[in-house]
């Protein structure tokens, strides 16, 4: 019997495309998506977005000696999801610096946004100290940075078509 897996998301024109459901547990009684499962959407997104580029959180501390975490995060709520909507998170790598990557996601229900993230990434050693984005990590994401604008992050959330 083949395993069955959750889906691994797919690239589409430079922007990495993950599907969620909203289960029960993401919400509130009244069938609303609770604020803070926007963050978990995300998070899983950009755990896939990585994954799929051959780079799993395993891989980045065994053969790189690093990990990453949310050192900034801004986030727009604009419309709610609800109960039982099936919702895409899109993931755009925007800039990658000395020790840390920008990143933009929006997720939507069909053709509306309903959340606008802006992330900033830092990449930190064993001890948490902060750690320079290594070459071979850089060259993975390069790919996904050309169709991006040189719009400074944090100010405003650029649209993803």
């Amino acid at each position: 019997m083949t395993a069955l897996l959750p889906h691994p998301g797919a690239f589409a024109q430079g922007i990495f495309m993950y599907p969620v459901r909203v289960y029960y547990e993401d919400t509130d009684a009244g069938g609303i998506v609770y604020h803070a499962d926007y963050l978990k959407f995300a998070e899983r997104a950009r755990t896939e977005f990585m994954r799929c580029l051959g780079w799993g959180h395993d891989r980045l501390v065994a053969e790189l000696g690093v990990t990453w975490v949310v050192r900034r995060l801004q986030i727009d709520y604009r419309h709610p999801a609800k109960l039982g909507d099936c919702l895409v998170v899109s993931t755009v790598c925007d800039a990658i610096h000395g020790a840390s990557i920008e990143m933009s996601q929006q997720i939507a229900r069909g053709d509306t946004i309903l959340t606008g993230l802006q992330l900033q990434i830092a990449l930190l050693t064993p001890q948490g100290r902060p750690a320079r984005v290594p070459a071979i990590l850089t060259e993975s994401l390069t790919p996904f940075l050309a169709q991006r604008t040189s719009q400074r992050p944090w100010t405003k959330h650029p649209s993803i078509q």
